[in-house]
């Protein structure tokens, strides 16, 4: 994720954050967001965006439909499709679709801010029962003094340990990074 992409991406989170959070569909937007940016990260999907034969009405409304669908699986009031389309066919029409990732990222950032929370990815070679992850909410609740919306990933190239993502702190304990820690050592 490069600066210049969240430069790009800055105003458009903003502009959709403050029309989601007016019309109290936060949760429906980030799903539909993050499902939009998943949508323009499929090789297939990719080839469309790059043709100049694509129309980007056409192209706008494929992807709108994909992540509209998603946000309605998951439960959530869903984000305005029409006000969702007029999004992508702006950013298709500016060249600008591939930085719906970064849009995604920065609106979940603004939510988190109103909702006082703080989103925090548990990345571990191994699964994490629910009990260890409760205890590791906690723990990270009182440290931040926030609500904690703890996501896991599985990584089995950790070897062993963890690693915690919380915005711009990364707490690593994982096998893998003191084994290349130590490395680095041994060779200088």
């Amino acid at each position: 994720m490069s600066s210049d992409n969240l430069g790009i991406a800055r105003p458009y989170a903003e502009a959709v954050f403050d029309l989601a959070r007016e019309a109290r569909q936060l949760h429906g937007w980030s799903d539909a967001l993050h499902a939009a940016a998943a949508a323009v990260a499929d090789a297939d999907m990719a080839r469309l965006i790059d043709s100049p034969k694509s129309n980007t009405d056409e192209l706008a409304g494929i992807i709108a439909d994909v992540a509209g669908q998603v946000a309605a699986n998951a439960g959530h009031a869903r984000a305005d499709g029409g006000q969702l389309r007029n999004l992508l066919r702006l950013l298709a029409e500016n060249g600008r679709l591939l930085v719906l990732d970064e849009i995604a990222m920065l609106f979940d950032k603004l939510k988190a801010d109103v909702e006082n929370s703080v989103d925090v990815i548990l990345t571990a070679a191994v699964p994490v029962n629910g009990e260890q992850q409760a205890r590791i909410t906690d723990a990270l609740k009182r440290r931040f003094g926030r609500d904690i919306n703890l996501h896991f990933k599985l990584d089995e190239t950790l070897i062993g340990g963890a690693r915690l993502q919380a915005d711009d702190l990364v707490i690593d304990g994982s096998i893998r990074t003191g084994l290349d820690k130590m490395a680095s050592s041994l060779t200088n």
